[in-house]
């Protein structure tokens, strides 16, 4: 990456709802501002450097902040890393989103709520993270307004653009803008550069670490519709739906304007269906105004979880006749009502919320998720029966949103922290603003078990306050706050909409309270599920692996608040509660209660990390769905237990089921509504198999058979196309199976993984709680000083002994020395003395590495310039690069010890100062960066599975997996990844 002549960006986010129209011209048309190009939003995601620092020790920090002035004093004065001329050529390059808490070891001292991963407080060298990117703007984009937004990053973090301060974001969810048009360099390059610091925890779960959402670069003209300005709602009147579009538009113009505003409503053939129009608007500089316009549209079809319609508002702003500005919100027409009595109505239709609570958090990837991904896990609960997602704790990424849009999930849309000082507003009000277009989200959750304030006056205030103040931002949603005590007291007494969390336990009683307060609707926000690890069904408590916990008692006192059937039961047979939220539906890293390291998984989950499901998985999709169910468990491999009796479950929603054992019938049982069946079968090898009847014909089988050893791998993709835009993932299953192809759900063989093709391995996970196996095999880059820099000005660059490792420089002047105050510095007079100058800089390297690649970075010393490495030439008269040169070495000519850089350089012409360290880099204007690169990938099998997330490149073609594991037969999967036009974007340097 090219670093010379740089800008540094601080970047900050554009809500993924681009909306409605922006009507303001003055009196006399602005003509230059018409005249520029209108609206661009472009991913920045690609081609970014990324390193570490320190939260505290600036020598570790990239001298960052130790300057003569520091970037509050003086403006553009970003000093370290944060410099626009900072050489971060020795930082890895990567693409976002980015998680480096993901690929960080494991730590008994660690926190037990963010997984036993060794960042945090504890680890100082692994908790502040830089980002940087270069990018050019065109000389054309001058006059527009062009700010960089983050889609979230976790967590404090603070931003630069070309070395400017730009503000700084504390929390780890907030989405955020920065305005970068007066600081950049038009026709050249430019530098974001970013500072995260994940040392404090914002939650009590895993939160990831770094820049682990999107992040864009908004252009518009100065007369545009503002970030997140539109707000579209709907009316349903008889055949007919009447659409509010409403726009904020803003004049960011030297002058006043005069516009117009037109306002299309396009279905998803692409067809325009109904349209609206503002005529003759006049908004003065500097100036903001809503306009507001109703549009009928005729026979809509209505978003429903079943039938997930969408629509899309464009609206174009037209000034002195040309387009200025065009800005699509994608929406839903439908109606949302939370009834007292009868629970949530949908489109005038009553529906139960079969929801479930989830953390942005996936097996190899952690908190970065991909936006496959994404859809990925919304189509897995979808998949028994889920229709509602709750996003606990924290405002969720907006590609989230759009997944449940698009595949019919409602949402309840959580605020991070309960507040009424303008913090607290202000983050609920971008989270409102942002997402209020998703038909999706059904409800605003303004906090979640806030003990202190749940059950007095001081949350009863605070929730008013807040409840009002979403009302103004969003008068169509109600609010909620999941309260776990203090039920008919406090923050309960004032609610639109009761969250109840926890049914049992604390004498907690959702009828009384409903009958306390019978005007006020109320929903399961959080009920237990039947903890489990996937595959587990005996206790191994060292191991942290548990069998399913179905009761509060015995040796399962106080690892459970109860089971999910009893929970259904529950929420079932009480219509006016709405429905309920189970924790979790995934199983997620950190809080793995209530066991402790060498557990880094939390249990919860229906399904496990990866997205696997466990048995109770089958038990909701019984109930839950209308699809025939008959799952039993546990699986039928138990040597050693022959004769012992072995609790048999099943989950079905046939009428019957009858259960066999090697052909004998144990005898056939009904299933009760909501409930489960099961028999106490003496073991012995064979095959379990289950037959379900309805209304007296079959209509199920399922086999658990006693299966051989483990024979063969078996890939199994989720998708096995995807798109080439370097974005989207397959998610493979990796399955053991025995030799007669049945699936041995004991097996627990290593398996490594190698690609070919356009695309690249991201992650893999298995789903074991207690894994301490890395999630991600990646190149890790680090850096050796060069050190005491000495310099001698010689009448010739040929020939020079100076160069000679063992030659004594010990009378030589010291170059690149920082002066008193901070300055630098000059070999100007060095120069003058002769021709030529020779530097000698000491580097140690500790050992010599085996699978490493090690590279001498170098700026410029002069406009020619030879290179030697302890005395062998590496690069004979190169020129002058602003960008500095790179060089890789041979490590036959390195050896552990001392090892000597010498640069034979000629001055440059007229005087001009040489490259030279810069950007806090005082002392030295080289160093040796080394890469030490990735093993092999590889993951044992957990309970016979393992996954594999595959991402593309922009190249299309066939991608291959391979899979090998000792003693198995290597097998290959083909994916093929297609071609497609890619999403504007900024190209990586």
């Amino acid at each position: 990456m090219k670093s010379t002549l740089k800008n540094v960006i601080y970047i900050t986010t554009i809500a993924l709802f681009v909306g409605i129209v922006s009507p303001c011209i003055g009196a006399e048309p602005a003509k230059p501002d018409a005249a520029l190009a209108g609206r661009e939003r472009l991913l920045m995601d690609f081609g970014w450097c990324f390193a570490f620092g320190h939260p505290y020790d600036s020598s570790k920090d990239f001298n960052h902040a130790t300057g003569f002035f520091s970037y509050f004093a003086k403006t553009g004065n970003g000093d370290g890393a944060a410099a626009a001329n900072f050489d971060d050529r020795a930082w890895r390059r990567l693409d976002l989103p980015h998680d480096w808490a993901v690929e960080a070891p494991f730590a008994a001292n660690g926190s037990h709520s963010h997984g036993y991963k060794a960042i945090g407080g504890k680890f100082p060298e692994a908790s502040v993270g830089w980002y940087r990117k270069s990018f050019f703007v065109p000389e054309s984009d001058l006059g527009r307004r062009i700010s960089v937004e983050f889609d979230g990053i976790f967590r404090d973090s603070v931003v630069w653009i070309n070395g400017h301060y730009l503000g700084r974001e504390p929390s780890g969810y907030a989405s955020f803008s920065r305005d970068l048009t007066d600081y950049l360099n038009y026709g050249g390059n430019n530098v974001i550069a970013v500072r995260v610091d994940a040392t404090m925890e914002e939650g009590w779960f895993y939160e990831g670490a770094g820049i682990y959402r999107h992040v864009w670069l908004a252009k518009t003209n100065p007369l545009h519709v503002a970030r997140h300005g539109t707000f579209v709602t709907s009316e349903l009147k008889e055949n007919d739906a009447l659409v509010t579009a409403r726009a904020t538009l803003v004049n960011d113009g030297a002058v006043e304007t005069t516009f117009d505003v037109n306002q299309s409503i396009v279905d998803t053939g692409g067809k325009t269906v109904a349209a609206g129009q503002v005529k003759q608007v006049s908004l003065a500089s500097g100036d903001s105004k809503e306009l507001s316009c109703e549009i009928k549209v005729p026979n809509p079809a209505l978003w429903s979880i079943e039938s997930p319609t969408m629509y899309k508002l464009v609206t174009t702003i037209n000034s002195a006749g040309s387009e200025v500005d065009r800005y699509e919100t994608p929406f839903g027409i439908r109606t949302i009502r939370f009834d007292p009595n009868e629970g949530f109505f949908l489109n005038g239709k009553h529906v139960k919320l079969l929801g479930t609570n989830n953390h942005q958090d996936h097996a190899g990837v952690g908190a970065a998720l991909p936006d496959a991904l994404q859809e990925f896990r919304i189509a897995r609960l979808k998949e028994m029966g889920s229709n509602a997602y709750r996003c606990s704790h924290n405002p969720p990424t907006p590609e989230l949103l759009d997944a449940c849009d698009r595949l019919g999930m409602v949402v309840l849309d959580e605020n991070r922290l309960m507040g009424t000082n303008a913090e607290h507003l202000e983050l609920l009000k971008q989270m409102i603003l942002r997402d209020r277009n998703h038909p999706s989200v059904i409800a605003w959750s303004l906090g979640n078990e806030e003990w202190s304030i749940e059950g007095n006056i001081t949350g009863a205030r605070i929730a008013s306050t807040m409840q009002a103040y979403a009302k103004r931002l969003d008068p169509t949603r109600g609010t909620t706050v999941a309260i776990s005590g203090g039920w008919g007291g406090g923050i309960s007494t004032v609610l639109d909409v009761m969250g109840y969390n926890y049914i049992t336990g604390g004498g907690k009683n959702t009828d009384q309270h409903h009958a306390k307060f019978p005007n006020q609707s109320g929903m399961g926000t959080e009920e237990t599920t039947t903890r489990q690890t996937r595959g587990i069904y005996f206790d191994d408590r060292p191991k942290a692996h548990m069998a399913p916990v179905l009761e509060q008692s015995g040796a399962n006192q106080g690892m459970s608040s109860g089971n999910m059937e009893k929970e259904w039961q529950y929420y079932d047979q009480r219509p006016y509660l709405a429905g309920l939220f189970y924790w979790t539906g995934f199983d997620y890293r950190g809080e793995p209660n209530p066991f402790s390291y060498p557990a880094v998984s939390s249990q919860f989950g229906i399904l496990d990390t990866c997205g696997l499901p466990k048995d109770s998985f089958y038990y909701l999709k019984s109930w839950w769905t209308d699809q025939p169910v008959l799952h039993i468990y546990p699986h039928w491999n138990w040597p050693g237990k022959e004769g012992r009796e072995i609790n048999v479950m099943c989950f079905s929603n046939c009428d019957e089921v009858e259960l066999f054992l090697n052909g004998e019938s144990l005898g056939k049982k009904t299933m009760s509504k909501n409930s489960h069946i099961e028999w106490n079968v003496k073991y012995q090898p064979g095959t379990l198999l289950a037959r379900g009847y309805k209304n007296g014909k079959e209509k199920a089988i399922y086999t658990n058979a006693t299966n051989g050893d483990p024979a063969a791998i078996v890939l199994v993709p989720y998708r096995s196309t995807i798109k080439a835009d370097g974005e989207d993932v397959a998610v493979i299953t990796v399955q053991i199976n025995d030799a007669q192809g049945r699936f041995v759900p004991t097996a627990g063989n290593e398996i490594a993984f190698a690609l070919q093709g356009p695309g690249k391995i991201i992650g893999v996970g298995n789903g074991d709680p207690s894994s301490h196996e890395p999630d991600r095999y990646i190149d890790t880059v680090s850096s050796l000083p060069i050190s005491t820099w000495r310099m001698l000005a010689v009448d010739s660059a040929e020939n020079r002994p100076e160069v000679d490792i063992d030659f004594d420089d010990s009378s030589w002047q010291t170059a690149f020395a920082r002066r008193e105050g901070g300055r630098r510095g000059a070999s100007g007079e060095a120069a003058q003395a002769g021709k030529a100058i020779v530097y000698r800089g000491v580097f140690e390297l500790p050992e010599s590495k085996s699978q490493t690649v090690m590279s001498l970075i170098l700026r410029s010393l002069g406009e020619q310039q030879s290179v030697y490495i302890n005395g062998k030439p590496i690069a004979q008269n190169v020129g002058s690069d602003n960008a500095g040169h790179e060089f890789t070495l041979d490590q036959a000519m390195l050896h552990p010890g001392k090892n000597v850089v010498a640069v034979v350089a000629t001055p440059i012409e007229g005087g001009r100062r040489t490259g030279g360290p810069r950007g806090g880099d005082a002392s030295t204007p080289g160093l040796i960066r080394i890469t030490s690169l990735a093993g092999e990938w590889k993951r044992y099998a957990f309970n016979g599975l393992v996954q594999v997330i595959v991402q593309s490149t922009q190249a299309p073609g066939e991608i291959t997996l391979l899979a090998t594991s000792k003693g198995l037969k290597q097998v290959e999967l083909k994916l093929q990844s297609l071609p497609i036009t890619l999403r504007p974007s900024v190209p990586a340097k």
